[in-house]
């Protein structure tokens, strides 16, 4: 089944591509090693803010890091000259998670973009990945994710 059959199939329709905010651009192709920069959790009700396991609880955070994950496609679909079936894989995920010290559930927050890649993707979503904890992120947004990927 493609890309856009089973993004369609979940209901999910890929956005533009988010513009950057600052000096840097959305993403470096090396070879067939595409590169994403960070994407917030910046949905089509706007930015998803504050501290996971205090002003929103796990499952809320595993939200906000599905809308990164899709900001995430919407970003290989740019760099892929609109066509997503140029994906091939993705190779790993490294998750940011807006929370306090003693927070310890990053895993299970940035599941949520794990879990939709495998989800939309099947084998080639699984990812190696990192989630680590941040005092705060751009925006004050909940979540961050940025992605390596392998295009053809």
């Amino acid at each position: 089944m493609s890309i856009t059959s089973r993004l369609a199939e979940l209901g999910v329709s890929l956005p533009d591509a988010p513009a950057p905010a600052a000096n840097y651009v959305p993403f470096v192709q090396v070879g067939s090693t595409l590169y994403v920069s960070g994407q917030i959790s910046n949905g089509p009700d706007g930015l998803i803010t504050g501290k996971v396991g205090d002003d929103l609880d796990v499952a809320a955070g595993a939200a906000a890091a599905r809308i990164c994950a899709i900001n995430l496609l919407a970003q290989v679909k740019a760099a892929c000259g609109g066509d997503i079936e140029r994906l091939v894989r993705v190779v790993k995920l490294t998750g940011f998670v807006n929370s306090h010290g003693d927070f310890k559930d990053q895993p299970k927050v940035i599941n949520g973009a794990s879990d939709f890649l495998v989800e939309a993707l099947g084998d080639a979503g699984r990812h190696a990945r990192s989630a680590v904890s941040a005092g705060a992120l751009p925006l004050g947004v909940a979540v961050e994710i940025e992605g390596i990927f392998e295009v053809k």
